[in-house]
């Protein structure tokens, strides 16, 4: 199920005065190739007017704070203005929900982990979607009973991931696997995972009836703190300098082809969110919490929130290659086919905005 709100646009000054600014500041940066043409097109020469209502999903998680901030601040509604657009927003529990809304064309343009980006990919035949941008790394861990001090101790237990197929999922069952324990999608092996959503976790997990969980942040310290868990593992522990891509943009492709210069506006919306948010925490943390409760009714606790962001960062790099570990360790449990991902990351767009902000450029596989 997902929530969804309408932004409209803003006045005609503002536009013409955005569109100048666009065009400025692309003048000179290379050019970006049409995803299913292969034609090359440069920012400054994509159109200063296109008036489409951009259907942007994310969920209402601390990794997913960039739009979280985003939203709230109406940094997004800020760039799509010029063009005469519009933003509706979409929110969701995981990733595999906000694949489906991609297939269903229920939204164009979503945040999303790099597990169930890459099935979508996959599952569309390198067709379907686009990483655009990076957005998010860490911030997830496997929280335990105090009583379970190993791998051994999980064997016949059942724990929890938020969803099948979804980042934390993955990521458990592949741990798992290098632990010498079994799975199945269906709750069978060595050690039966129920997914479910986050809250549902929670309560589970208070009630004893799983006794771990691999979760994102603040779950993870919710679990710790409301319900009695310990950090059996810190995802941050299992990646090369503890990076490793939490949360993706993700476009559909059509879209992409189609609207170009809506996904310029996301873009830039995106990276004003990421500058918010170093430049002030602590605001952006309050901005993020707003955005939560509206969505679910109820507002992290400012310290949890502050915990959860010093597991983040926030960046715009997808960091290809812990993707395409993600995509094998899928393959490895059952949850997709091999694919070839190359083909996945679509960054051209995102290259010239960040050279023209003086920044470093980022790299697919």
């Amino acid at each position: 199920m997902f929530r969804s709100r309408t932004r409209s646009a803003g006045a005609l000054l503002l536009a013409l005065l955005a569109v100048v600014g666009l065009v400025a500041t692309a003048c000179g940066s290379s050019s970006s190739s049409n995803a299913s043409t292969g034609t090359t097109l440069a920012v400054a020469d994509l159109p200063t007017s296109d008036p489409v209502t951009v259907r942007l999903g994310y969920f209402p998680n601390v990794t997913h704070a960039p739009a979280l901030v985003g939203v709230q601040e109406g940094l997004f509604t800020k760039e799509l203005e010029p063009l005469g657009a519009k933003l509706e927003t979409k929110t969701f529990n995981a990733g595999p929900e906000a694949t489906e809304a991609i297939f269903g064309d229920a939204v164009d343009v979503t945040y999303i982990g790099p597990s169930p980006a890459a099935n979508a990919y996959q599952k569309s035949d390198g067709e379907a979607v686009r990483i655009v941008a990076g957005s998010t790394s860490g911030g997830a861990k496997f929280i335990v009973k105090p009583d379970i001090n190993s791998a051994a101790d999980l064997k016949g237990k059942t724990v929890s991931s938020p969803q099948l197929g979804n980042t934390q999922d993955v990521a458990l069952r592949a741990w798992l696997s290098e632990q010498g324990l079994s799975t199945d999608t269906t709750g069978g092996g060595d050690v039966s995972i129920k997914p479910q959503a986050n809250a549902d976790i929670l309560t589970a997990f208070q009630n004893n009836e799983i006794v771990g969980a691999w979760v994102p942040t603040p779950w993870d310290t919710r679990l710790v703190e409301e319900a009695g868990g310990k950090v059996l593992v810190d995802e941050a522990s299992l990646w090369p300098n503890g990076q490793f891509a939490t949360t993706e943009i993700l476009v559909r492709t059509k879209f992409l082809d189609e609207h170009p210069a809506a996904v310029v506006a996301i873009l830039r919306g995106h990276l004003a969110s990421i500058a918010a948010i170093e430049a002030d925490p602590t605001s952006a943390q309050a901005a993020a919490n707003k955005e939560i409760e509206l969505i679910t009714g109820k507002a992290v606790k400012a310290n949890l929130l502050a915990s959860s962001f010093k597991e983040l960062s926030f960046t715009p790099d997808p960091l290809a290659a812990t993707v395409q570990k993600s995509a094998d360790d899928a393959v490895a449990a059952g949850l997709s086919q091999n694919y070839d991902l190359k083909g996945l990351f679509a960054l051209d767009l995102l290259n010239q905005i960040l050279t023209q902000q003086g920044k470093a450029t980022v790299s697919g596989l």
